[in-house]
């Protein structure tokens, strides 16, 4: 499924994809929480995946300002390849589309991202 349009000035350009059984998950609708057990807290050392990721941010903020334009596609197979995961590459491609350094247009085929720090 793929959802196009603009909100304010904000362009969007989003692709769900799920595979059948999430399909059929979502048509089940939601379902009750199950009770949640009083858990420990988080270990002290454990530290937040922004703070994780600030040397690959960092690193994806340079890619972006030597390439000082990049399509979305071609922009997330390079964070992929800079972190190894496509999920780590798509958290960083969302950081990017929200940095104020940043501006987003909407291209023909996908979005641009360009510097402008």
């Amino acid at each position: 499924m793929r959802i196009r349009g603009q909100i304010g000035d904000w362009p969007v350009d989003l692709t769900i994809e799920l595979d059948p059984a999430q399909w059929a998950q979502l048509a089940r609708g939601p379902q009750a929480p199950a009770p949640v057990a009083a858990q420990a807290p988080a270990p002290a050392a454990a530290q937040p995946a922004a703070r994780v990721d600030d040397g690959h941010w960092a690193a994806a903020c340079e890619l972006l300002r030597q390439a000082g334009r990049i399509n979305g596609p071609e922009l997330l197979e390079r964070l992929e390849e800079l972190t190894g995961s496509t999920a780590s590459g798509k958290r960083l491609l969302v950081r990017l589309r929200h940095c104020a350094q940043v501006r987003v247009q909407s291209g023909t085929d996908a979005p641009v991202y360009c510097w402008l720090g």
